[in-house]
């Protein structure tokens, strides 16, 4: 062989070895996707999508490009779960507690919603799908022109059934307990309601999610194992599962290793 075709083959083959190793990573994504879709998926998929800030840092990307990266990976999050047949969807994107970061933080997230939740009231998937869009949480507290979004967004879905996609924004699980709290006690001092009747369904059908089923599966990001006040009524018989990788660095095969390990599970709901 002529040097400089020894030269070439040498230069090639680290493409070639990529080209190889994608065509793997596709081929074992292929099979791990027909395994999901062959057995029952998760009615209900709660994830909280933890990492945005630790990704950016790793990056040399400031936080605010974290979190856009973060928005980009629930872009594609929402195709792989009509791809598998997941009916309802429900993501942690803001908590009462997030609310103390730093204003720079904050108004970079605002924006992010903001076009988000406008963006997502002319998707043509959520149209074409039937994807009912709501948002979870206390919007007292969110900015006006977020409030605004949220009813453009919802208003715009509020006849569809097929799928619905729920993101909980200034969501605090304690808070929501509280409030359903609050209202039972002023049903009963108005004698509207006696305290025999107050029983687990009572307080489900004042929580946010009153028209919606419980959690199957709660699936959280970044290493971190614990739910955060995230959905603590609803979560009773949840399956949890917990990934080492960042949120915006997920990517399909991780998330169907995590509905293939809720399917491998026997679920007793207490029993």
């Amino acid at each position: 062989m002529a040097e400089e075709e020894k030269e070439e083959a040498r230069k090639s083959s680290p493409y070639l070895s990529h080209i190889v190793g994608d065509a793997l990573r596709d081929a074992q994504e292929r099979m791990l996707l027909e395994r999901v879709r062959a057995e029952p998926v998760p009615h209900h998929l709660a994830i909280i999508m933890d990492g945005n800030r630790r990704f950016a840092g790793e990056h040399g990307m400031a936080v605010t490009d974290g979190h856009a990266a973060g928005r980009d990976t629930l872009e594609k999050l929402l195709d792989w779960c009509l791809d598998i047949g997941v009916r309802v969807l429900t993501v942690y994107a803001l908590s009462t507690e997030n609310f103390s970061r730093a204003p720079e933080e904050l108004e970079g997230l605002m924006n992010l919603f903001d076009k988000a939740l406008r963006d997502i009231a002319v998707d043509e998937r959520v149209h074409r799908h039937q994807i009912r869009v709501r948002v979870l949480g206390n919007r007292k507290l969110l900015p006006p022109r977020i409030q605004e979004a949220i009813d453009i967004a919802e208003k715009a879905t509020e006849n569809y059934s097929a799928y619905r996609y729920n993101v909980a924004l200034a969501y605090g699980g304690r808070d929501e307990i509280l409030q359903a709290i609050r209202s039972l006690a002023q049903e009963v001092r108005e004698g509207r309601l006696e305290p025999s009747q107050i029983d687990s369904e009572a307080v489900s059908r004042r929580l946010y999610t009153a028209d919606l089923p419980d959690p199957d599966l709660i699936f959280r990001t970044s290493g971190e194992e614990r739910i955060s006040n995230f959905l603590l009524w609803q979560s009773a018989y949840s399956e949890l599962y917990f990934s080492d990788v960042l949120w915006p660095g997920l990517t399909r095969a991780d998330f169907l290793r995590a509905i293939q390990a809720y399917q491998k599970r026997r679920r007793r709901h207490g029993s």
